[in-house]
């Protein structure tokens, strides 16, 4: 199974179509995670809410704490800034479910960007690679096959016209020199296929 034609020119387009498809990839990949750091930067208001809610129920603790040591009503005291701080840790608990929220939203569309993206680039690139190298191995497979070069010399006959300029023109055409059996031009139509088809004979 041969990956890239033999000859020059098509060789090179193919080079640089493959060459097109990496940036490509590579661009998609690239400007999906600078979408996920964007949406990424949203959970900012959720970590500044986890760490005031945490330093609040911090501080409110202290308080109860400090404040159970008053004599007489230091229980007293203490309750309401233990039910305080126990609501400062469910705000902090918002803001840390805010960030997963955000976090689990910028990974899904850094996730949906890329794969649509490879899928479209590779739709693009790779339906007319395969093409290719299934063509080239069939017509490869013919240059040795028994009558083999009279298909490929007709393949030739049947292409674009100006591929036959190489070819020298007996009397009565090429169509009638193949028809009849010339070797000589059928050995020059099979070798016109080969170029066409990027092959060398």
């Amino acid at each position: 199974m041969r990956l890239y034609a033999q000859t020059r020119a098509r060789r090179c387009r193919q080079a640089l179509a493959d060459l097109v498809a990496v940036v490509l990839v590579v661009a998609a990949v690239r400007f999906a995670l600078a979408v996920r750091n964007g949406i990424m930067m949203l959970a900012e208001p959720g970590r500044k809410v986890e760490d005031a809610g945490g330093s609040l129920a911090s501080g409110l603790n202290d308080a109860g704490n400090a404040a159970s040591n008053v004599p007489l009503v230091g229980g007293i005291l203490k309750k309401p800034l233990q039910s305080a701080a126990e609501a400062s840790n469910g705000l902090s608990d918002a803001g840390q479910s805010m960030q997963d929220i955000v976090g689990r939203l910028a990974n899904l569309t850094a996730f949906a960007l890329i794969v649509t993206s490879v899928a479209f680039v590779l739709a693009l690139w790779l339906p007319p690679r395969v093409r290719w190298i299934r063509r080239s191995a069939l017509i490869r497979g013919l240059v040795d096959a028994p009558g083999g070069a009279d298909l490929l010399a007709l393949r030739a006959l049947t292409g674009p016209v100006a591929d036959l300029a190489t070819v020298s023109v007996p009397p009565g055409g090429l169509a009638d020199a193949w028809r009849r059996g010339d070797e000589s031009v059928i050995g020059d139509l099979s070798r016109v296929a080969l170029r066409q088809a990027g092959l060398s004979p």
